[in-house]
């Protein structure tokens, strides 16, 4: 299996300020990772050097076997950024079938099966400044969605959502991955991040722990993700 995202020796931040200190990572195709951090702790800025949206100030990161950044290949990445960026006058059609024509996709099949995951299909006409912010990030991922990118990123998806729309999304992202996508999440929620193959913890700008939640629970002796990510802060601290 390749590595549909490789990061080496990453350095980043804003001017002087470093908000990430070599991060080492390495993504097989058709996986799901999970950056697990408190807020602050640079998860964000990460996905947004992994986008091409900021230069490293050290290090490689490469997609789909391409170095980064690199503008063409935004194409095959699908995005949902932690703030929608919705145009709340237009209508939830509107809006996707807008950005759904930036990115290529024509037809209103994917636009329809894309709202159906969320369960937005009955409120297409529906003002976006009408919705709630729940149904805005419904929303956000549908478009993120909608052209069948081979790389999926997804900033805090389940923010707002319930627990049984969160239950079928998660049931449509573990059979893309099995499909062959990538899907890389951020998130500080739990639950979420026992659904991912692997989970990388980040801690003021450093990697503190890898692996899948299994791996992880059995090396910190925990029994949930959550006591992992107290114990792995709790280690970080006193320097060990």
């Amino acid at each position: 299996m390749v590595d549909a995202i490789k990061i080496k020796n990453l350095r980043q931040g804003y001017g002087k300020k470093i908000v990430l200190d070599d991060i080492n990572l390495n993504i097989k195709q058709g996986t799901i990772m999970g950056l697990l951090a408190p807020s602050g702790a640079g998860k964000t800025t990460l996905i947004r050097t992994i986008m091409g949206m900021l230069k490293p100030k050290e290090g490689e990161i490469e997609v789909l076997g391409q170095k980064m950044p690199q503008r063409k290949l935004l194409g095959e990445i699908g995005y949902m950024a932690q703030a929608d960026a919705l145009y709340g006058k237009l209508s939830a059609y509107e809006n996707i079938k807008f950005f759904a024509t930036l990115m290529g996709v024509e037809d209103n099949t994917s636009i329809m099966k894309s709202m159906s995951i969320v369960n937005l299909e009955n409120d297409l006409k529906t003002k976006v400044e009408d919705y709630s912010g729940g149904m805005q990030r419904r929303l956000s991922l549908a478009i993120a969605l909608v052209a069948n990118p081979e790389v999926l990123v997804l900033d805090e998806p389940t923010v707002g959502i319930d627990p049984v729309l969160r239950r079928q999304i998660w049931s449509e992202l573990h059979k893309l991955a099995k499909k062959g996508t990538t899907i890389l999440i951020t998130t500080h929620v739990m639950e979420d991040a026992q659904e991912c193959d692997n989970l990388l913890l980040l801690r003021n700008g450093k990697q503190i722990a890898q692996g899948s939640p299994t791996q992880l629970k059995q090396q910190y002796q925990a029994d949930s993700i959550e006591d992992v990510f107290i114990k792995s802060e709790k280690l970080e601290e006193k320097g060990m």
